[in-house]
């Protein structure tokens, strides 16, 4: 197992809240004057005058992404070195599957030199156990590797974040909090053993409360997104079938309503079409134990992480403004909400009149189903299906008409063009779930 006692040539020094190795590694326009307290650390965006006349696009883009990206078979052994190259006191966050794994098997010896305690993280974290790290771990730990499913980078995002904030967790929460974040958090290095969140190309940290204030929100800044992404599809072999294609259809679906968001343009839709092509590729083979299986995790890896650029810079639609109310209640996995959610909504789509959704749907048929008469909604989700590796669309959890109306009353539709209203948002979840 992991060492979890502190060791002295890791000693950190206690710092305040103005870090300056935080600092140099924003983009120049997110910087801003530290003066050496935590009030310094307002959030200044600088943007470039336009010429008196000057059009500007309505929805002009801006690209969120790693500052180094490492990416191919393998390059999780890049991380030792990576770690020894500039030594200072770091905390792991991981899953358990990964300590059971042939990677820390491997590098488990050399990793824990390098680490000076672990956290295991088996759920979508609450912002009390956010708090409850924090209180244990401030004052000792600069910088934070997360290795693991979506759960596990969400986990270690926010609490990189909340280390370097003074206030608790749900204090600075989208929904319900009343304070604004700050440009502040701890380097991170984000290695998926997963390919659906595309947490570790995300400005956002996904934070859970089921228990007292029921809400699934973000803590939400550009800083947090991670400082270091290492991508290795090898990490994702071995991996239960039902996962696989769980956490696939959560990048199919961060692709696909990002494409479909009326906040992008043909820098985001592009970008979505391209990962799109690459889950077409990868979604029949990902659990082949051949080169098929080995060049569709590839793929797969590549499409998660174009999907967490893809909702960072365009946002999401319907489908995971559903979702992000139902997780508020229901310890149901992220993926398959949203891959349940896809089928009754593309049935919606198939029906629309509405002009943009016709063109990119017409779009994107061309592009990945040229040869299927079908329209085009209809016809993505008849390849899915026939192509999924399992079924994770039939029988499962049920849900109480009560359950439906809270989620209903508090769903919307994000950045979709256009904004359903409580039927079809009933009809839809009603699509998905069995109703009791």
């Amino acid at each position: 197992m992991l060492r979890v006692t502190l060791r002295t040539k890791h000693q950190a020094q206690r710092r305040n809240f103005c870090f300056a190795k935080v600092i140099n590694f924003l983009l120049a326009r997110y910087q801003n004057v530290c003066s050496g307290s935590v009030t310094a650390f307002g959030y200044t965006k600088v943007f470039t005058p336009n010429k008196k006349g000057m059009q500007v696009s309505e929805n002009l883009i801006e690209l969120y992404s790693n500052q180094q990206t490492l990416f191919g078979r393998g390059s999780i052994d890049q991380l030792i070195p990576l770690l020894a190259a500039n030594t200072q006191p770091t905390l792991l966050f991981c899953g358990r599957s990964f300590l059971n794994g042939p990677a820390w098997a491997r590098l488990g010896a050399a990793l824990n030199d390098q680490i000076i305690g672990y956290e295991i993280v088996s759920h979508e974290a609450s912002p009390d156990e956010i708090d409850g790290w924090v209180r244990r771990w401030r004052g000792h730990v600069d910088r934070v590797v997360a290795i693991g499913g979506g759960s596990v980078l969400d986990a270690a995002k926010a609490f990189s974040a909340m280390m370097q904030h003074p206030l608790n967790t749900a204090r600075y929460l989208e929904k319900v909090g009343d304070t604004p974040v700050q440009a502040v958090t701890l380097p991170l290095i984000a290695i998926p053993t997963t390919a659906g969140t595309g947490s570790e190309a995300t400005q956002n940290a996904v934070v859970t409360d089921q228990q007292h204030i029921q809400v699934k929100a973000s803590l939400r800044h550009p800083v947090f997104v991670p400082q270091v992404a290492i991508l290795d599809p090898d990490l994702l072999k071995g991996a239960p079938d039902s996962v696989l294609a769980t956490c696939a259809i959560d990048a199919f679906t961060h692709l696909f309503e990002a494409y479909l968001s009326r906040k992008g343009n043909l820098f985001t839709q592009q970008t979505a079409l391209n990962g799109l092509r690459l889950f077409f590729k990868a979604w029949p083979d990902l659990n082949r134990d051949d080169e098929r299986g080995d060049a569709a995790r590839e793929a797969m890896m590549m499409a998660s992480w174009l999907g967490g650029v893809c909702l960072s810079t365009a946002g999401l639609g319907v489908i995971h403004g559903i979702a992000g109310e139902l997780g508020a209640i229901k310890p149901f996995h992220h993926g398959e909400v949203c891959g349940r959610l896809l089928f009754p909504f593309l049935d919606v789509l198939a029906e629309t009149e509405h002009a943009e959704q016709q063109r990119l749907m017409a779009q994107l048929g061309q592009q990945l189903l040229p040869d299927d008469p079908a329209p085009p909604a209809l016809a993505l989700k008849a390849w899915i299906q026939q192509q999924a590796i399992v079924p994770f669309w039939l029988d499962g959890p049920t849900l109480s008409a009560t359950d439906v109306d809270w989620i209903v009353s508090r769903a919307n539709s994000k950045n979709g063009w256009i904004s359903y209203d409580a039927p079809t948002l009933t009809e839809m979840i009603a699509a998905a779930w069995r109703i009791v």
